[in-house]
């Protein structure tokens, strides 16, 4: 079940609560990835987010990386399904920070306005998805929840197609879109005409079978 905003009130723990709170996550964890609480009482740790994207992202190689006019070194393509990314954060950054870094990170170079950050959670053996605010901040969720991804887990998705920010997108973006609509266009009507070929010819043996003199 998806859930537009999260509407749970925060409540936000004492430098005391944090540390006994960073001490149990640690103890809890299996993978490595600890928290650490600087003598500042800012803390920095790891969080996994999966990158659930329906549409093309445009990637720069490193050579093009910093460019804000659009090169011939940039390509869209379709992210692979099921692809989890590892970030190390502070308490400090916040989830749309956590979106820029995670485009940074795959050297994506559309505008970060087009996605957004989800926590998706069990409560009462139900599954929920709730869109986050740009304010929040994920590894203070993360420390609350604990480290099990089965409990807690980010995901990064674009806007709904009813709140794309369509000015956001370039025009070459916007051709390499259509491309890409008018290729899975093509590819699905190839396979359409040859399934109904496929249905006539046997429908023409069947036909023949039925009006064979005998």
């Amino acid at each position: 079940q998806d859930v537009e905003k999260e509407r749970e009130p925060h409540v936000y723990l004492s430098k005391e609560e944090i540390k006994e709170k960073i001490q149990s996550y640690n103890s809890s964890v299996t993978d490595k990835l600890k928290m650490t609480l600087n003598a500042n009482g800012i803390y920095t740790g790891f969080i996994k987010v999966q990158m659930e994207l329906c549409r093309p992202i445009t990637v720069q190689s490193s050579q093009s990386q910093g460019r804000c006019a659009p090169s011939n070194n940039e390509t869209a393509f379709y992210l692979p399904d099921g692809c989890v990314n590892t970030l190390h954060i502070s308490s400090t950054n916040t989830v749309r920070e956590v979106i820029e870094a995670l485009l940074k990170k795959f050297l994506v170079a559309d505008n970060p306005a087009k996605f957004a950050l989800y926590k998706r959670c069990h409560k009462e053996d139900q599954v929920y998805t709730c869109k986050l605010s740009d304010r929040e901040h994920p590894l203070y969720l993360r420390l609350v929840a604990g480290p099990r991804t089965e409990m807690l887990s980010f995901v990064l998705r674009e806007h709904e197609t009813g709140e794309v920010m369509w000015e956001a997108f370039s025009i070459p973006e916007l051709k390499n879109f259509l491309r890409i609509l008018d290729k899975e266009e093509n590819e699905q009507l190839q396979i359409l005409k040859k399934r109904y070929a496929t249905y006539r010819e046997r429908l023409e043996e069947a036909l023949g079978g039925v009006w064979k003199p005998g």
